[in-house]
């Protein structure tokens, strides 16, 4: 696959006609999923285990990819009803407001809603709220876990990083051979985070940039040898670790940026999948890590 895969996805030229192709998804969306809205009118997609649980779930927010500038919940259906189904847990995928139109901090403030929104319901175990994502869903989770901990008022308890979107210095490192990479390169890269961070600091938006990660939740990263975030995603994989953050990594060996997507049903894919449910339920179910508490780690 990796042989006739294209290596940019996305450009200004290109984004108009893949945002109306993913936008076609909502047609053909999952039926077992509910709508959802909070307060400040965030879409929220609800996957709910087949068989009822008694007593408040645990939950998952995730937050669809597409490099901050396209992107549906309903485009990650299958992901998140196979999370629901296998863990017995409440899955709400969010429709956050897109870049350039919606640069920083939009988009992360409306994945900071529907998390407070998710963690406030009667059938949710607040205490058993996880945030995850694919891409630059992934790179919001990581901004989710630190906004969490600044603002103090909900604690998760993990955060899944699915080859995440973290360090907008990728972008200019000449040192990366740009024949290796599939669907997202450094140049689909500089547009994704020049479009999402507009005039912001990025000392204060890019996950990768902030030097104190202490007191976020434990977190599982997985990336692939061939994925343009390969590097960043083991760095900040290192730097969570040595802020005392528990933080397990899998290594994908010649996997390209969103292959499990592309080639679901193929063994390695299907086995990506099994590890990050695994970390869930540890986290989840089994409740393998401490419960973070509730305030600002710095006041």
């Amino acid at each position: 696959m990796a042989a006739v895969a294209p290596s940019r996805a996305v450009s200004r030229r290109s984004l108009p006609l893949l945002r109306g192709l993913v936008g076609l998804l909502r047609l053909r969306s999952s039926p077992h999923a509910t709508e959802a809205t909070t307060d400040a009118g965030v879409r929220v997609r609800l996957h709910h285990p087949r068989h009822p649980v008694a007593g408040p779930l645990p939950a998952l927010l995730w937050i669809h990819g597409g490099g901050y500038v396209f992107g549906v919940p309903e485009q990650d259906d299958a992901v998140c009803r196979g999370l629901a189904e296998s863990l017995g847990i409440v899955v709400a995928a969010v429709d956050y407001r897109l870049a350039p139109e919606h640069p920083y901090p939009a988009g992360l403030e409306d994945c900071y809603d529907a998390m407070t929104w998710l963690a406030r319901r009667s059938d949710i175990d607040a205490r058993r709220v996880a945030i995850g994502g694919a891409s630059a869903g992934g790179g919001l989770a990581a901004a989710l876990a630190l906004l969490a901990r600044d603002r103090g008022e909900v604690a998760p308890v993990f955060q899944l990083l699915v080859y995440p979107m973290l360090d907008d210095r990728t972008s200019a490192r000449s040192d990366l051979d740009d024949t290796r990479w599939r669907l997202w390169d450094r140049r689909s890269n500089h547009f994704g985070w020049a479009a999402y961070l507009g005039d912001t600091d990025p000392e204060i938006a890019v996950p990768a940039r902030r030097t104190d990660l202490s007191g976020t939740a434990p977190a599982w990263i997985g990336v692939g040898t061939a994925d343009l975030f390969h590097d960043e995603s083991t760095a900040y994989a290192k730097h969570l670790a040595d802020a005392g953050v528990p933080c397990t990594v899998e290594i994908v060996t010649g996997a390209f940026h969103g292959f499990d997507l592309v080639l679901p049903k193929a063994p390695v894919s299907r086995s990506f999948f099994a590890s990050q449910r695994d970390a869930l339920r540890a986290a989840l179910v089994d409740r393998a890590f401490p419960v973070p508490s509730p305030h600002n780690p710095a006041r």
